[in-house]
């Protein structure tokens, strides 16, 4: 999400601290002459110990991937779906009990993050996932069943490049958007010379202002660090600048080539405009070979009926159509309400939204190519909330990030001053003597790290509900009734024990994967018709004329019932088999 405040901070905590493997827990606290006890929720004895109460960049992500799967080979499988622009891994974590049947098979839940480089904390939610999964399969009865139903495909990061750049080099909390192709932003046959200049050294691009009577900045009475507008009968003292930076192309524009190159989440497949009409918009969909790996994974695995991806910040859980004039099935939209308005429920403070009525129109997004192209529900959910400053709505009025006074005060009160450079003297060579200060890169977007550990948790619960109520089927009865001239009659009753059907209704009406299966071994024997009841007890029906044997059906729908039948020639005890190419089939 893109927005623009005076002022901006927290430092990244630890970045790729050291991780330990090995017995941890009430056990291992015990043997140690320490005295612990789990608490609800946490895993009881991890393979791996990880702290979430930091970031991590790609090298830590790395490590954080190999040692769940290094620890759980019969739950995570860790695979390189492609390499970034950089040649950076784009790792995928496949998260399944890989004993309870064929993970391609299962309905797949799909979670990707941090596509936006500066919207850090998708992949500490993504990986957070795949680790609380792995750890409590066998201890957490419900964790355990949804491995055995589902698989989930969790890549942290599908921006790698730019992830690293926002950790290891200067940038303000909103900086860098893109990835890190060069592009020619200000179309003057450079690329890069223009870049945002930490003045200071301090590793952030913070903010510029210079005192100015006819400024219509003040210095706020609460805290001397921020600055309000004034008011029609007041003075001024600042003008405001600017991010840090300097002119040194001389062409009177400063950092117009900084952390802007272009939005990968514009450039997915779906509703896609050019740049003319939908700023960041690259060359042409899918030009991005992060984005590219992302399309090829889903070609691959047929069987992903749900998605997430995880931005920042605002407290929102979007879903699309991002453009009014594209349209969701009314059908999918009371799908969408449900998972959303639940969503609403295990995050405190969270809005559920249409993303373009919502927030702002986007041409090309992910969550759109989700739905639009392969028919499948996914969200948005924008990390952090204002909410969660000091547990309080919202002012409606206040934009994304909530009144930035409170943003002061919550680093005042419960940061003690770690998250705001203050105001200091600084000799500009083009603007004379200025002053440099605001926000460090990793405050307001990002949730202080005392507070990450929640936001990763709830986040994943509200994966985890929406992966729970993708189709699962079961075969709930067979009935054989002996009909004259040695003919049998065969009744089937297929059940969709969750409220998600096995085909959406943009699935459906774009025939985008391949129909369910009921098929009928006849032990020997020959199936003479099949049909689809419409009504058991009024006998209306719908045959099938070829293949009677195996039936096709357009969809079961959510907490739907099925109904088959067939007539068979001769044979032995007949055997029923239903397959769905988004739906998990039970024993």
């Amino acid at each position: 999400m893109k927005t623009t405040v005076i002022g901006f901070s927290i430092a990244l905590a630890l970045l790729g601290a050291p991780l330990h493997a090995g017995a941890q827990g009430s056990d291992a606290a015990l043997a140690g002459g320490i005295g612990a006890m789990r608490g609800i929720g946490a895993p009881a004895h991890p393979k791996v110990s990880i702290t979430w109460d930091r970031y991590y960049d790609h090298a830590g992500i790395t490590d954080i991937c190999k040692k769940i799967a290094a620890a759980h080979p019969e739950l995570c499988k860790l695979e390189s779906i492609g390499k970034s622009y950089q040649g950076r891994d784009l790792w995928a974590m496949t998260i399944t009990d890989f004993k309870a049947g064929d993970p391609d098979k299962k309905a797949g839940f799909y979670i990707d993050g941090n596509i936006h480089s500066n919207e850090v904390q998708g992949g500490e939610v993504a990986m957070y996932t795949a680790w609380y999964l792995t750890e409590n399969y066998g201890s957490v009865e419900w964790i355990t069943q949804l491995l055995k139903d589902r698989v989930f495909y969790i890549v942290p990061t599908i921006n790698p490049d730019a992830r690293d750049d926002f950790f290891h080099k200067p940038n303000s909390p909103h900086s860098p958007r893109s990835g890190m192709a060069p592009r020619d932003n200000d179309n003057d046959g450079f690329m890069g010379e223009d870049q945002a200049d930490d003045l200071d050294g301090d590793g952030n691009i913070t903010q510029m202002r210079r005192h100015d009577p006819n400024g219509r900045l003040k210095t706020s009475p609460d805290d001397p660090r921020l600055m309000v507008p004034c008011g029609p009968e007041e003075k001024g003292e600042w003008t405001l600048l600017g991010d840090e930076g300097i002119d040194k192309d001389h062409d009177g524009r400063v950092n117009e080539e900084a952390g802007f190159r272009y939005d990968p989440n514009r450039d997915w497949g779906w509703d896609w405009q050019p740049r003319y009409i939908q700023n960041g918009a690259d060359r042409y969909p899918f030009s991005l070979p992060e984005n590219r790996a992302v399309h090829d994974f889903f070609d691959r695995h047929p069987n992903i009926a749900g998605a997430q991806t995880y931005h920042n910040a605002a407290g929102m859980i979007l879903r699309g159509p991002g453009d009014r004039l594209d349209q969701v099935q009314t059908e999918d939209s009371d799908t969408y309400d449900i998972i959303g308005r639940r969503g609403e429920e295990i995050l405190p403070g969270y809005r559920y939204l249409v993303l373009w009525s919502g927030l702002y129109t986007v041409y090309g997004g992910e969550i759109d190519w989700f739905y639009g192209a392969r028919g499948i529900l996914g969200f948005t959910n924008e990390l952090w909330t204002p909410f969660n400053l000091f547990r309080k709505a919202a002012d409606p009025n206040a934009g994304f990030f909530g009144q930035v006074g409170d943003t002061y005060k919550f680093d005042r009160l419960l940061l003690f001053n770690d998250g705001i450079v203050p105001w200091h003297k600084f000799h500009h060579p083009q603007f004379g003597d200025v002053e440099i200060g605001g926000f460090k890169k990793s405050w307001t977007r990002m949730p202080p790290t005392f507070l990450l550990e929640e936001e990763c948790h709830r986040n994943m619960a509200f994966t985890l509900y929406h992966a729970w109520a993708m189709p699962l089927l079961r075969v709930d009865s067979v009935h054989v009734t002996a009909l004259a001239g040695g003919l049998r009659q065969v009744d089937a009753t297929i059940v969709n024990e969750r409220f998600m059907p096995t085909h959406t209704g943009q699935d459906r009406a774009n025939h985008i994967s391949s129909p369910d299966v009921v098929t009928l071994n006849a032990g020997g024997g020959k199936v003479v018709a099949g049909m689809l009841m419409d009504n058991e007890f009024l006998g209306s029906s719908r045959e099938q004329k070829n293949h009677p044997e195996r039936m096709e059906v357009p969809g079961i729908a959510g907490n739907g019932v099925l109904k088959v039948r067939w007539i068979v020639s001769g044979g032995g005890t007949p055997v029923v088999t239903v397959s769905s190419p988004r739906a998990t089939v039970k024993g």
